[in-house]
């Protein structure tokens, strides 16, 4: 069954009649109702006092289809965490707008394509888990640079298909990051 998603909830707070493109085969989506004039009442979402959504939790639900841009108007959103569903497609660069963004897990899903260099724009994120996905070319400087200048503690981009190599270093005398990648085929 098709039916309304992320977009959806952006969307109750700014484009409420878009079309969303997720499955929802167990029916976890069934709380989030466009109509509603706050998403702040949907399972799986928290608001902050100011009835601002900070947390979105489908994590294992199933979920298939592609993120959708419009993700990226969530402006106090901290953590994105959908991991372990049948996404697909890229990550739209506009996460990169979700400066707030703590924590980011979008493991273990079918996304594919480059890593966007967009997400180097999240300098609160302390968590990126992108591991167990199809993503391919390499990791953006602008992700490492997050390590070097914000607050990045875990970066994880193993079991994917990019090149590189990352080398441990810890002369900045920076909090030692800990970053899992697949080391590159000789």
């Amino acid at each position: 069954m098709v039916t309304r998603f992320l977009v959806c909830f952006v969307f109750a707070v700014a484009i409420a009649s878009v079309e969303c493109n997720l499955e929802d085969p167990h029916n976890v989506l069934q709380s989030w109702d466009p109509t509603l004039p706050n998403p702040c009442t949907w399972f799986h979402v928290t608001c902050n006092y100011y009835s601002s959504v900070i947390r979105v939790d489908l994590g294992n639900a199933e979920l298939s289809g592609q993120l959708v841009p419009q993700l990226g108007s969530l402006a106090n959103l901290q953590y994105l965490e959908l991991f372990g569903n049948n996404l697909s497609g890229v990550i739209p660069s506009e996460i990169g707008n979700l400066t707030k963004l703590i924590s980011l897990d979008l493991y273990q899903n079918q996304l594919s394509g480059e890593i966007p260099t967009s997400l180097g724009n999240l300098v609160s994120l302390r968590f990126l888990r992108l591991q167990s996905n199809e993503f391919s070319g390499t990791t953006p400087l602008e992700v490492f640079q997050l390590v070097r200048y914000g607050n990045l503690q875990i970066l994880n981009v193993s079991d994917n298909q990019l090149v590189g190599t990352v080398y441990r270093t810890n002369t900045t005398g920076f909090a030692v990051t800990e970053i899992i990648q697949d080391r590159a085929p000789k």
